[in-house]
C-alpha cells in the first residue's frame, strides 16, 4: 500500500549506451595531432580514449578556457612542493585518477608506478575502457 495512492510516478528509462567515442589522432612521440592532407585524422574507440587520457594528463586543469574545469590534471601543482617522495607519489596517483576517471568510457585505472629522476616525473599505469585496455609506460608529466 502506497502512502500516496493517487500519485504514481512514471519511471523513465535512461539509456546507458554510449555513442562511439571519436578523437583526433595523436602522435605520442612528438606530442602533436596527426593530419592527412591538412585534415585531422580521426580515431575511434580505444585509440580515441588513449588520446583523451594523454591530453587530460598533460593539460593543466582550469588553466585553458577552451576546456571545462573538469578536464585536465593538477599534477603540475606538485612542482616545487617540499613533500616526501611517498607523499608525492600518492598525490601523483590521486591526481591522475581524478583526471582520468571522469570519462564515462573508462571503467578502471590501476597498476600505477611513479618515478622521479633528475627533476622529471614519469608515471606508468593501465586503463580499462568499454573498448578494452591499454597502458602508458613512462609517460613524462611536467609543468
Amino acid at each position: 500500500m502506497s502512502l500516496f495512492p493517487i500519485i504514481q510516478p512514471q519511471l523513465e528509462e535512461i539509456s546507458t549506451t554510449l555513442p562511439l567515442y571519436k578523437e583526433a589522432a595523436w602522435d605520442f612521440v612528438n606530442g602533436k595531432p596527426l593530419f592527412n592532407k591538412g585534415e585531422p585524422v580521426i580515431v575511434t574507440g580505444r585509440e580515441a580514449i588513449k588520446t583523451w587520457v594523454y591530453k587530460a594528463l598533460l593539460t593543466a586543469r582550469a588553466k585553458h578556457e577552451i576546456y571545462s574545469h573538469d578536464f585536465g590534471s593538477e599534477v603540475q601543482s606538485l612542482i616545487g612542493q617540499n613533500y616526501s617522495v611517498a607523499t608525492k607519489k600518492a598525490e601523483v596517483i590521486r591526481y591522475c585518477r581524478e583526471a582520468i576517471e571522469i570519462n564515462p568510457y573508462i571503467t578502471d585505472v590501476g597498476n600505477f608506478e611513479v618515478s622521479f629522476s633528475d627533476g622529471d616525473l614519469q608515471v606508468s599505469f593501465e586503463v580499462q575502457t568499454v573498448y578494452g585496455g591499454f597502458s602508458f609506460n613512462h609517460l613524462e608529466l611536467r609543468g
